[in-house]
């Protein structure tokens, strides 16, 4: 695969920068939802997909359950490593795409939280191979829960507003932003800092997918039971109602009825 997609180029130096983005403050309140989730039982098998710097895998294990983190950047992937070795933590770290994992029914559990790959990539049926891929890791009655970008939202509201409201200094930028009704995937130019202190810009565009899409898609790999919610940074909850101001939507998925 070409090293030379945006969303690669975008990770290559950005583990130290990435932590200090405004959507990466909510990891606590995170883990508590997947906690409750999965009713506390520290006997399942986590594999978070699109790890990055590897918040919630670490946070999850220090709350002692098994947790294999994959992602598609070796840098992030480092950094992770060295934040688990500093806290005395051992977790895998795996560098895969997400589009072509090894993993066969081995886990209990998968997330894939803060667009951890799926709405990322440059066609459809990219980010269906994905779903594909993490759902053939699932053991037969397995739960998927991730979250994703809200269909719902750029039809009442503008991205770029929103975007500019949620970042503090210091973090990227996104700017022109271009909703294309046809194809639902916003185009952007990012700007941000790396590590190393370079600017860079980039022409990221990302898919936005509407509820309905979600569930046909999930039905459609034999998830039985799929719910949707708002996603609230940190804050994850059943209580929230997807809405057309939610950015973001969470999504629990399982393979069989409980």
């Amino acid at each position: 695969m070409q090293n030379n997609q945006w969303y690669e180029k975008l990770f290559e130096n950005y583990g130290q920068k990435y932590e200090q983005e405004n959507f990466t403050m909510g990891t606590l309140g995170e883990c508590d939802f997947i906690e409750n989730e999965l009713n506390f039982n520290k006997s399942l098998k986590i594999l978070d997909v699109g790890c990055g710097t590897g918040r919630h895998s670490i946070e999850l294990t220090r709350r002692g359950y098994s947790v294999t983190g994959i992602d598609l950047s070796e840098s992030m992937l480092a950094f992770a490593r060295e934040k688990a070795r500093m806290n005395n933590l051992n977790i895998d770290f795996l560098k895969h795409d997400a589009r072509n994992l090894p993993f066969d029914g081995e886990f209990d559990v998968v997330i894939m939280l803060c667009e951890g790959g799926f709405p990322l990539m440059e066609t459809d049926e990219m980010n269906f191979e994905i779903l594909k891929n993490v759902t053939k890791s699932l053991k037969e009655k397995g739960q998927l829960i991730f979250t994703t970008l809200n269909g719902l939202f750029p039809l009442y509201n503008s991205v770029e507003e929103f975007c500019a409201s949620s970042t503090a200094e210091g973090n990227a930028t996104y700017r022109n932003n271009s909703f294309d009704l046809m194809t639902f995937r916003d185009h952007n130019i990012t700007e941000l800092e790396d590590d190393s202190g370079n600017m860079m810009k980039l022409e990221c565009n990302e898919r936005y997918y509407m509820p309905s899409e979600i569930t046909w898609l999930l039905k459609s790999l034999g998830y039985i039971k799929i719910e949707i919610f708002a996603a609230k940074l940190g804050a994850f909850s059943r209580n929230d109602l997807l809405t057309t101001k939610d950015f973001e939507m969470l999504v629990v998925a399982m393979k069989e009825r409980v």
